[in-house]
């Protein structure tokens, strides 16, 4: 009876943990900072908010480095190393390079920085690919993928299960092109990109988050300086409280919003260590140790960039340092002490354009710095003196630095993943961000004979996305085509507009114009235009959504007894005249907040008059005619048709992979994972099975294994392992994971017995002894039962000889136990193991703990109070009985203090330190949790 009782409790708390598992499988995110020279790995799991996610080494940060070698792949600071002795087979700072083709400057300026790499031209996709051997190539994409899938795997060691989504972060100057080969990126490493958030946002989100009860009604401006490895952003955002109805009611949120952004690309840590990289590689060649140029050799110069790397780290804290290599050239050594002020005057140029991206950024929000709060640093970059001290001089203010300026981006962006996705629920922090290349329109329009060319902007510089805009095209009634490009960046240097590459993005072409046109024709609606609708996503990636002629139609409707038909048809033009305008001339008009209420409120006024009026209208009566005679009146009803726009975009500069290579890189990558985990798995295997000899071989040296195996066993198990070990370092060298597996079952299968009588004879002293224990404090309980039971029935007679039997069997069987230990020989079979005893003493501990929680919960029954007085009287006399009901109380009270008290005299003994639970007592509950389920 108590199995079946518990069963179904069992089974209904299996299933619940069963849904619980269940639901939290899958539900953590991920977010990657990728920068140029590092990249950092943020998750939120259920019960892990906001982490920073460790690579194998244990490390918060990894390089952002991928290696190729004999067939060999590895990542971050193992690539590195593999990159200071083959550096051509060692790809470094890739994102500067995604979605760029052959002659872009800065492809250009990473040949000229590293030389060694065998860069051409994809003519197809009109962007670059590596070449690492005559049969092997690598796009920028494909090196990206699989650092990004090796950021996913830290993730999901970190979180403890798989996954999926991710937002990813990008420089805020990336244009169109770069956003989506970095999606593609992305899902080559079958990662569901959430956002790509723009780094200084995410540093702005993540500085907001911590200092929201800071945020009030009245905006208050920050600005962000961030100088990483290659780039320097300067960024001034706006924190306040805004209303917003995304739920259906008015809430109040903390906003974010990106007022002024100004950058320079090529201004970072990177042009520093390249410069100091060379001046060590002219003091090398002025020394004249040998007549080879190190400026000829690429892994000198490999090994003079990391030495370059580390000494500018150092020279940030101290005022001098050696730089030393050992073997740079021709086994000569090189050694030279470099000053703060060489490195500073190596970089004197650079110094100067510091403060380039903060004027920029200030003419953009047109702000000044008196109503600017902060100034907070960011990147490793503004770690370095003269940068601090050039930037403090020019604003004239302190500089904060109490934010984390390598984790910030990644803490940002992780917490917007979290918003983002459908498993956690967060505060809200709204993010606006902007637009920093405008974007324009570019078609052409017939006009008396002549062709002319407009241009309308779509978007223009700084407006707030993710937003919708529609462009209306009044004047076309035949197919065309319109170019989506670039416009007005005369506020970039021409270097920086040169490094956007092609200032085209698109052309769209539409087709069916003038047959939409013909068939509204004939249904004698007026063309309102054709309207082509886009959307800047959360990414900041400009789509097309959809193209369509848009018409107007007068339709009389007639109230011929039909009031409530006329009155919906009236209802149905009215609230189509809410979505088209009369739109003359191709322009966007995007209301303002203000004047979108306005209208919408003058629109809702005018509607409801129009269906009161629709409501009210009655049939009138002529008097001269029949009363039962109705006026028919006619009213004219506007309604809008729509027709869809055949369009066809066809996207310039550099592409995307397509279908096709897609493809191929996808099974490319797969291959170079499949070998990576059967790699890992035949070198585990390998492992195991030269520990397991190797043990093995110890343990039969000690003492405790030469009692416990005969000699001719021993002689086997040694030779077995003598063989296997011979066999690993000849023919077995090659052999595969499965091979080693096996071998190793094989000799597992043979010194199992010994290692098992090993194990018996080590602890069952150690289990003999609490069982010894168990049985003196048991017995102990046993006197104390018969005792109380004299003189209060706690126990029944069964329950006490039951005990008594069971403690009789149990030293019995520990009396056998002991007898036969002594008789058998430490290498003959064990005869009554470990966990044998255990589940002997499980039965005694099990019999004890009910009877001692019977105790604990045993209370004496309540003796039955007489009343001394005549019922009759009892009750016409209240007051009496209260006072008797009272005496009674407390006469009980004192009785049960009593009974107390011989509880106590009750001697429990302790089991093992466990929580004493009373079974039977469980088995009732457990039934009763049942029935109310």
């Amino acid at each position: 009876m108590i199995q079946i009782r518990k069963m179904p409790v069992l089974c209904l708390i299996l299933l619940l943990i069963n849904l619980m598992t269940t639901q939290t499988q899958g539900l953590a995110v991920m977010s990657v900072d990728l920068g140029s020279e590092w990249m950092k790995i943020a998750i939120v799991s259920p019960g892990v908010p906001m982490e920073i996610a460790l690579n194998k080494e244990s490390k918060r940060k990894t390089p952002v480095t991928i290696s190729f070698r004999d067939g060999e792949r590895t990542f971050g600071e193992d690539a590195q190393v593999v990159g200071t002795r083959f550096p051509k087979n060692s790809f470094s700072y890739i994102l500067d390079l995604i979605g760029k083709s052959i002659d872009n400057p800065m492809v250009q300026l990473f040949q000229k920085r590293f030389p060694y790499y065998n860069i051409e031209a994809d003519s197809e996709r009109n962007t670059i690919l590596f070449r690492t051997d005559d049969e092997t190539t690598y796009t920028p994409e494909e090196l990206l993928a699989q650092l990004l899938y090796k950021a996913k795997e830290f993730a999901q060691i970190s979180a403890g299960q798989k996954i999926k989504e991710a937002v990813i972060t990008v420089p805020g100057f990336f244009n169109q092109a770069e956003r989506q080969a970095l999606l593609q990126a992305a899902e080559l490493a079958d990662i569901k990109v959430l956002q790509l958030i723009n780094d200084y946002s995410a540093v702005a989100l993540n500085y907001g988050i911590f200092r929201s009860k800071e945020i009030n009604d009245s905006a208050h401006y920050v600005m962000f300086y961030d100088m990483g490895a290659s780039s320097t952003t300067a960024t001034i955002v706006g924190y306040q409280n805004v209303k917003s109805k995304d739920r259906g009611f008015l809430e109040t949120h903390p906003q974010v919003s990106i007022l002024g952004v100004g950058y320079d690309r090529t201004l970072g840590g990177l042009e520093m260590q390249i410069r100091l990289r060379d001046y060590l590689a002219k003091e090398f060649d002025a020394m004249k140790k040998t007549p080879n140029s190190v400026f000829n050799n690429p892994r000198a110069m490999a090994k003079l960039f990391k030495e370059a790397g580390r000494v500018k780290n150092v020279l940030s804290a101290n005022a001098e340092h050696y730089a030393q290599i050992e073997g740079l050239l021709d086994e000569k050594d090189f050694k030279l002490l470099v000053s703060r002020e060489k490195l500073e005057e190596l970089c004197f140029d650079l110094f100067e354009r510091v403060a380039n991206p903060v004027k920029t950024a200030l003419e953009t929000s047109a702000l000044t710095m008196d109503i600017i709060s902060q100034v907070v640093l960011v990147g490793a970059g503004t770690r370095v003196p003269k940068v601090q001290e050039k930037l403090a001089a020019f604003l004239n203010t302190d500089l904060a630095k109490n934010i984390n300026a390598d984790e910030a981006a990644a803490l940002g962006a992780v917490y917007r993943a979290a918003d983002l996705s459908q498993g956690f629920k967060v505060k809200k922090f709204i993010t606006k961000d902007a637009v920093l290349f405008p974007i324009q329109v570019l078609f052409d329009r017939v006009a008396e004979d002549k062709v002319k060319q407009v241009r309308r902007t779509l978007f223009s510089r700084m407006n707030a996305y993710p937003q919708k805009k529609i462009i209306t095209f009044n004047k076309h009634t035949t197919d065309f085509t319109f170019d989506i490009n670039y416009s007005d960046l005369d506020y970039l240097s021409p270097e920086e507009v040169a490094a956007i590459g092609n200032l085209n993005i698109s052309t769209i072409s539409l087709s069916g114009v003038s047959e939409a046109l013909a068939k509204h024709e004939k249904e004698s609606a007026e063309s309102k235009g054709i309207k082509a609708h886009f959307a800047m996503d959360d990414s900041g990636v400009l789509n097309l959504i959809n193209v369509e002629l848009v018409s107007e139609k007068t339709v009389i409707a007639e109230e011929d007894g039909k009031e409530e038909e006329g009155a919906f048809s009236k209802l149905g033009s009215t609230i189509s005249k809410l979505f088209s305008g009369s739109e003359n001339e191709e322009k966007i008009k995007i209301p303002s907040q203000n004047e979108e209420k306005t209208t919408e409120e003058k629109n809702k006024k005018e509607t409801d008059e129009k269906v009161k009026e629709s409501n009210d209208t009655k049939p009138v009566e002529n008097e001269t005619k029949n009363k039962t005679e109705k006026v028919v009146k006619e009213k004219p009803t506007q309604i809008l048709l729509k027709e869809s726009i055949e369009a066809k975009v066809e996207k310039l500069g550099s592409q995307k992979l397509s279908d096709d290579k897609f493809s191929a890189s996808k099974s490319k990558l797969k291959a170079l994972d499949t070998y990576d985990k059967e790699k890992a798995k035949r070198e585990s295997a390998l492992n195991n099975l030269e520990s397991f000899v190797i043990d093995m071989q110890q343990k039969l040296e000690t003492d405790e294994y030469q009692k416990a195996v005969q000699s001719e066993e021993s002689e086997k198990i040694r030779k077995a392992c003598s063989d296997a070990s011979e066999w690993l370092y000849e023919e077995g060298f090659d052999a595969s994971a499965d091979v080693f597996e096996d071998k190793l079952k094989e000799l597992q299968k043979l010194t199992n017995d010994v290692n098992e009588r090993v194990f018996e004879h080590k602890e069952r002293p150690e289990v003999l002894k609490g069982m010894v224990s168990m049985l003196n404090g048991s017995k102990t309980f046993l006197v104390n039962m018969k005792k109380l039971n004299v003189s209060s029935e706690i126990f029944t007679s069964i329950e006490i000889e039951t005990l008594e039997k069971v403690i009789n069997e149990t030293q019995e069987y520990h009396d056998l136990v002991v007898k036969v230990s002594k008789e058998t020989k430490l290498y003959e079979p064990v005869v009554h193991k470990v966990r044998d005893i255990a589940n002997k003493m499980a039965i005694l501990d099990r019999e004890v703990k009910y009877l001692v929680n019977k105790a604990k919960i045993w209370r004496p029954k309540e003796e039955p109070v007489t009343s001394t007085k005549n019922e009759t009287e009892n009750a016409s006399d209240s007051k009496s009985t209260d006072s008797d009901k009272e005496k009674t109380d407390s006469e009980t009270e004192k009785l049960s203090e009593e009974n107390e008290a011989k509880d106590e005299t009750l001697e429990l003994p302790i089991w093992n330190d466990e929580p004493i639970t009373n079974e039977k007592t469980q088995d009732a509950a457990i039934n009763d949790e049942h029935q109310e389920l």
